[in-house]
């Protein structure tokens, strides 16, 4: 039995109580058009469990989320003639992070949409020395 919210709007459209536009299924994954894109075949990718954070998710779903993801970059890109794909996930409120489910976005990109890189969505990049990239390498090293 997959885990479900009862408050969650992504766990209701899993469950069939909220209509989507599905393009994808797997027996643990759903893709579907977001309902507010920000471009002609944006897609959401998420877990039919219900898991908060890329973090909570268990390490094998997390890989096949990514795998649902890969699947759908090349068709989506097709069926709206996009020129790219920015494929992301906002992980956390303080990410952007709007439906508290994880979900993964493919946006298609088009060569004159003005969207930028991905690089934009952080704001002012920080100042930072060397040393200062080596004790959060060395930090992330050691959590891993």
């Amino acid at each position: 039995m997959t885990a479900m919210s009862d408050d969650c709007i992504f766990c209701s459209i899993v469950a069939g109580e909220l209509p989507s536009h599905t393009v994808y299924e797997t027996e643990d994954t759903l893709a579907f058009l977001d309902a507010n894109p920000l471009a002609p075949g944006h897609v959401l990718v998420i877990p039919k469990a219900h898991h908060e954070r890329l973090d909570d998710l268990p390490e094998e779903l997390a890989g096949t989320v990514l795998e649902t993801l890969y699947q759908l970059v090349s068709p989506v890109e097709t069926a709206v003639e996009a020129d790219g794909t920015t494929v992301a996930f906002n992980n956390g409120p303080a990410a952007g992070q709007e439906v508290p489910h994880v979900h993964g976005h493919i946006i298609p990109r088009f060569d004159d949409d003005d969207g930028g890189p991905i690089h934009a969505v952080a704001g002012s990049p920080p100042e930072l020395s060397d040393a200062e990239l080596k004790t959060i390498a060395d930090d992330i090293t050691d959590r891993t």
